[in-house]
């Protein structure tokens, strides 16, 4: 590791420790020349997932969509960000784990629905009815009468 400081290239490490989720490893080194201390990150890099969108396009995933989609659906719900944040997590997790990288929209769509359904049935409702596309009040009724089975 080189020191940002004087450049040299012997450094040791003083302390190691995992960050929350243990998405990092957190390292405060020593450079061996100066003596100045400073972080170093280690993280895995994460394989870019390609989103396939219903006209066939293709555009890299973003998270942030995901996250604005269920926070509308949620709007004026009794639904924490915790909870919003939980969700886009899992979602990205279970993505992830897949075996392709890449990935059709409507996928992703019912991950959302699904952890929406069990969050909450008024959030669920309005995801779907822009997810799915409802024409009129029948498709709002059908939905509704499939949630209460």
């Amino acid at each position: 590791m080189k020191c940002p400081y004087c450049g040299n290239t012997e450094t040791k490490v003083v302390d190691k420790r995992e960050t929350a989720e243990f998405e990092a490893t957190r390292r405060r080194r020593e450079c061996l020349k100066c003596e100045k201390r400073f972080t170093t990150y280690e993280r895995v890099e994460h394989i870019d997932i390609v989103v396939i969108k219903k006209d066939g396009r293709k555009e890299p995933f973003d998270k942030e969509k995901i996250r604005k989609g269920v926070l509308r659906a949620c709007e004026k719900r009794p639904v924490t960000l915790e909870q919003i944040d939980i969700i886009v997590s899992r979602i990205e997790s279970d993505l992830r784990k897949l075996k392709t990288t890449e990935i059709k929209s409507e996928k992703i769509g019912e991950k959302v629905i699904n952890a929406l359904k069990k969050l909450d049935k008024v959030a669920y409702i309005r995801f779907a009815s822009v997810y799915r596309s409802f024409k009129d009040v029948k498709d709002f009724e059908k939905e509704i009468k499939e949630i209460k089975k």
